[in-house]
């Protein structure tokens, strides 16, 4: 019997279906969590919810389509999610994107309306949408995963890197939320940043057996770590950046 702080929690996931998104299915369902996937991808994070319920025997993992894009459907999927399991106890941010330039005169400004989307507006939905259940949490958590260029900006990568440093500010912001909510007694719940420089991940070393990918982060490293920032107070996590990778 799993006796920790996941288990029992209901866990959202945004971007469920992504080499990340099953790494952290299978980590939540493993820790005890009732998780619940949300992608564009249908067919996708049904495969990775049977992969998570297959793997951990016993598990609830469901998957819901979500137009993560449409305010009002992003709060739908909050409320359906307490309406459901009584509770939620996290929003686990995967969703993710990107476009580079050759330099950066040569930045396609199309790029920037892309991730603006991708990287911005499924952080603003979704923690407008959970803001209020994270709070009756008594282990509510935002989790956002950033990359390191959002504090060393590349020529070659300014949307990118600007879309991720406008979703960790914005983070941030939720995390002073949680603070001036939970008064002299510290937050109740906190909005946690993990800092990656890259991914990584079996099928990646697969098709590059000589890649060293060096600094890069595996999917399984993430997912252990999405899990632990329930392991620590509320207090210790809101707010922060936890970096995966050296600072920059």
């Amino acid at each position: 019997m799993n006796n920790g702080p996941l288990n029992g929690a209901v866990v959202a996931v945004a971007g469920a279906a992504g080499p990340a998104g099953r790494a952290a299915l299978l980590r939540l369902a493993e820790a005890g969590a009732v998780v619940v996937g949300a992608d564009a991808d249908v067919e996708r994070l049904a495969s990775a919810v049977d992969a998570a319920r297959y793997a951990h025997g016993g598990a609830t993992v469901t998957g819901d389509t979500v137009d993560l894009l449409d305010l009002q459907a992003t709060r739908d999927w909050a409320d359906r999610i307490q309406k459901d399991f009584g509770r939620v106890d996290g929003l686990v941010h995967l969703v993710g994107g990107w476009r580079g330039a050759t330099s950066f005169p040569e930045t396609e400004l199309a790029d920037w309306d892309l991730l603006e989307k991708l990287l911005i507006k499924t952080v603003q939905h979704t923690s407008l949408a959970f803001h209020d259940g994270l709070l009756r949490s008594d282990r509510g958590r935002f989790v956002l995963v950033s990359q390191s260029g959002a504090h060393k900006p590349t020529a070659n990568n300014a949307a990118y890197n600007a879309g991720k440093a406008a979703a960790e500010a914005w983070t941030l912001a939720l995390g002073d939320a949680f603070r001036k909510a939970g008064g002299e007694d510290g937050p109740g719940a906190a909005a946690a940043i993990l800092v990656i420089k890259a991914l990584v991940h079996d099928a990646m070393r697969a098709e590059r057996p000589n890649a060293k990918f060096a600094g890069f982060t595996d999917v399984t490293e993430l997912a252990d770590a999405i899990a632990g920032v329930w392991d620590k107070p509320a207090q210790e996590v809101n707010g922060q950046r936890l970096w995966l990778t050296p600072k920059p």
